[in-house]
């Protein structure tokens, strides 16, 4: 790789899914492929069920908002500025907890998983949350039920119980 790459506040490719706001700022196909990185935007409530994933490490930086987090045996309550780090097959899952959305700086690594989204979802329209124009979340869901065995991703149990 011999040349930056520079993304200017506002200009990132995003994506709607899983209600929630994927700005793809080192997509999987830029740089060499080691590290993808996305800003996260989630609705309050948002949770994800327990799952794991067999080709990426992950690492969220809590920008905004409250998150509960739940990794291998440990609960962790985020607020902002906090940041865990996931080693590759770790179960894990979250919950937003805040009443306005959370933003998360998001990385993995490989860059590959944010392909998944991608997948899922659809390219968003405007840079907020869906708010009822994306897919239906149950038609998403499925989705990503469907499609994530191809990028290692498995459900391992419910989400994070409000």
């Amino acid at each position: 790789m011999s040349e930056a790459i520079f993304r200017p506040s506002g200009s990132a490719e995003m994506t709607w899914a899983m209600n929630q706001l994927f700005e793809h700022l080192l997509g999987p196909d830029e740089g060499d492929g080691r590290v993808g990185l996305a800003l996260v935007t989630q609705a309050p409530g948002f949770a994800t069920p327990l799952h794991r994933h067999a080709n990426e490490a992950e690492a969220f930086f809590l920008l905004d908002g409250n998150l509960t987090y739940r990794a291998g045996d440990d609960l962790f309550e985020m607020s902002a500025g906090d940041f865990v780090w996931l080693p590759q097959t770790m179960p894990h899952a979250f919950r937003v907890t805040s009443k306005s959305p959370a933003k998360v700086l998001a990385l993995t690594t490989p860059a590959g998983l944010l392909r998944l989204y991608d997948e899922v979802g659809m390219p968003a329209k405007e840079r907020r949350l869906p708010e009822g124009d994306g897919r239906p979340m149950a038609e998403e869901v499925a989705r990503w039920n469907e499609i994530g065995p191809r990028y290692g991703l498995e459900v391992l149990g419910p989400p994070i119980q409000e």
